[in-house]
């Protein structure tokens, strides 16, 4: 019988999981991976195999909504019907934010996820819901090992001048800084980039998270020197429905002449704003480059304009710039924004090849760019795994 390894993602409505099979050599498998969307309402579950294929669908009705806890005792006895007989060793949750306790993954226990559930107030929408799995698995299957995995963590070699707030020490000492997320999307970058360009590995290099949710990482010698986001998933770059970096006076601005509670700012600030709020059509890139309404371009623009503005700053954080890598669905499926973004970094010595670029092609700098510019599929989803059988091993 063979092993496996389960992979969590949960969020406020949903589980995606991914389960790898492994044997005793380094080598991990895909077996199978989907999701459970539309929990507490209409869900829908569906799983696709290997090859990307749907293998099994099936929705509930919204009169009976299924929970987490519901959808996870589903999902544990689908996978053991329906994929195979390979003994599931342990599950692998990505978790938001480890704070500054947490530097790596840990397996945790009850003492641990009582920490972890000590940092939900540094991401009130994401730290609750990627625990409730966590919770549930022990109640359920308490003999089955878990670890989390911290979107925080490949972030704690920035320096300590690139995690500080120019705040009173009487906030900052409170864990008020600069943590960085999409760092499991990142390492796995810098794990796979030798591959690719020794050479930038070795060097500068700006990492381009360009999805749903959005963030730049600069790596020196594939090791985080500065990103985009800070204290929250929130800064930086706007995204699909996230603002990004704002001027706090905004916030002072919504709270004394428009009276919105911390609540309604809450919601406006990660829910009605980023492509969503500025084109008022979409959060979907693709729904907008197809769009001729002005709003979706002003979007679009405003996107593209502000990667480059934050590109910029890491390549003087990094004083000097030897590649560029495109990953996430924005970055890896649209080239259109990718020779957007590469247009506005001419001046940094990027030189796009258009024809390599509209292929799809994994190198889609010209042969004589000063700076190379990458498309690199992430897998963050890998990396919780491999994470997950060292430390049950």
């Amino acid at each position: 019988m063979s092993n496996a390894i389960i992979v969590l993602n949960c969020g406020s409505s949903s589980i995606k999981f991914t389960e790898f099979e492994f044997g005793d050599g380094d080598a991990m498998a895909l077996r199978v991976g989907g999701a459970l969307e539309g929990l507490y309402g209409r869900a829908r579950f569906w799983a696709r195999d290997a090859r990307g294929q749907i293998i099994a669908q099936r929705e509930w009705d919204e009169t009976a909504p299924p929970r987490h806890a519901d959808g996870l005792q589903f999902l544990f006895a689908w996978l053991k019907e329906n994929v195979g007989d390979a003994q599931v060793r342990a599950v692998g949750h990505r978790v938001v934010h480890g704070g500054t306790t947490f530097s790596g993954p840990v397996r945790v226990d009850p003492a641990i996820l009582a920490e972890l559930e000590k940092l939900a107030p540094l991401a009130p929408l994401h730290q609750p819901h990627n625990l409730l799995p966590i919770r549930a698995i022990a109640e359920q299957m308490p003999g089955l090992p878990q670890v989390a995995c911290f979107d925080t963590a490949f972030h704690c070699t920035a320096p300590p001048v690139a995690q500080a707030f120019a705040l009173p020490p009487s906030i900052t000492n409170r864990g008020v800084r600069r943590y960085g997320f999409h760092g499991l999307s990142y390492e796995y970058i810098a794990e796979v980039l030798p591959r690719h360009d020794p050479q930038a590995a070795a060097g500068r290099t700006v990492v381009m998270h360009l999805g749903n949710g959005a963030s730049l990482c600069a790596l020196q010698d594939r090791r985080s020197v500065a990103t985009t986001m800070g204290f929250t998933a929130v800064d930086g770059l706007p995204m699909g429905t996230r603002c990004g970096s704002i001027d706090p006076g905004v916030i002072l601005y919504m709270i004394k002449e428009l009276q919105l509670t911390p609540e309604a700012i809450e919601t406006v600030i990660y829910s009605e704003s980023g492509l969503k709020g500025v084109s008022g059509i979409s959060s979907d890139m693709r729904e907008l480059l197809e769009s001729t309404d002005p709003g979706a371009k002003l979007a679009i623009d405003l996107f593209v304009y502000r990667i480059g503005r934050e590109l910029g700053s890491l390549v003087a954080a990094l004083g000097g710039l030897d590649a560029i890598v495109f990953s996430a669905g924005i970055g890896e499926r649209s080239p259109a924004i990718r020779a957007a973004v590469c247009r506005q970094a001419a001046w940094i010595g990027v030189e796009l090849d258009s024809e390599a670029n509209e292929r799809g092609a994994t190198l889609i700098s010209t042969p004589g760019s000063p700076v190379r510019v990458w498309v690199i599929p992430t897998n963050e989803e890998l990396m919780i795994a491999r994470h997950t059988r060292a430390l049950i091993h």
